[in-house]
């Protein structure tokens, strides 16, 4: 097994072009999305075909939910940018056939996915699409994340927090603290809660886009350099999505 695994791309094109070529440097042919392929960011349709393309699995989001759903329960600037991105991708009935097989290919993406060991989930085991898993739960909620291990066996990979890392059976959290890459082993027998960070929007203190690839018995996470500004001024250019969603990127918060 050696999997590429993406998530939270958040409409995000140049660091989703970034890290496919660096995945592609890796010779790597299989890629797998967790989700979040929308939200926040300015060329929703761009990463939604490039899903479509090029990855043998995509997840369902909260962010691809809340387009066939309620997103009343996100922060201004969020819903914001779902009203924006669902203006622009839903059809009607004069659209073409691209802009629709788009829209049923993000309503069409299933909950989880397990393959041996490794279960697959944007969020959590619990729910799938929108718990979070927090790398502080194992000293603040310890209780949550017990609950949590309980629900799955081998190894979780997960996106949803944009905070890469693994959270081992004794609830600690291994971070990348600002490094490039890191890898950690996956041990037979051990479970690991493994969280892949986020390709669109970093939110661990490291602007880079994040991806994470999966072997048998290790993750390695790698960390890709992007224009992020070229991005925050797309951002700005749509005339609609919050200066907030722009300046983030920066900082990588």
């Amino acid at each position: 097994m050696r999997i590429a695994v993406i998530s939270d791309l958040h409409s995000n094109r140049l660091s989703l072009e970034a890290v496919y070529s660096h995945i592609q440097s890796q010779g790597i042919q299989t890629i797998y999305c967790l989700g979040d392929v929308v939200g926040y960011g300015p060329e929703p349709e761009f990463c939604v075909d490039f899903v479509r393309g090029h990855t043998s699995l995509c997840l369902m989001g909260n962010h691809d939910d809340a387009l066939f759903g309620d997103c009343s329960d996100f922060n201004p600037h969020a819903r914001g940018a779902i009203e924006f991105t669902r203006r622009r991708m839903q059809p009607r009935w004069y659209h073409g056939a691209e802009r629709k097989a788009r829209w049923e290919y993000l309503r069409e993406r299933p909950l989880r996915h397990q393959e041996g060991r490794f279960l697959f989930v944007h969020g959590s085991p619990r729910d799938p699409v929108r718990e979070y898993v927090l790398s502080t739960d194992g000293f603040l909620n310890p209780e949550k994340l017990r609950a949590i291990f309980d629900c799955f066996e081998g190894v979780c990979l997960a996106g949803h927090t944009h905070h890469p890392g693994l959270h081992d059976e004794n609830f600690m959290f291994h971070g990348l603290e600002g490094r490039t890459t890191l890898t950690l082993p996956l041990p037979a027998g051990k479970r690991a809660f493994v969280n892949v960070g986020s390709t669109g929007q970093p939110r661990d203190g490291d602007n880079r886009a994040c991806y994470a690839v999966l072997e048998d018995e290790q993750v390695t996470w790698h960390r890709v350099p992007y224009d992020y500004k070229k991005t925050a001024q797309k951002i700005r250019d749509t005339g609609e999505l919050s200066e907030v969603l722009a300046h983030r990127l920066s900082m990588g918060k």
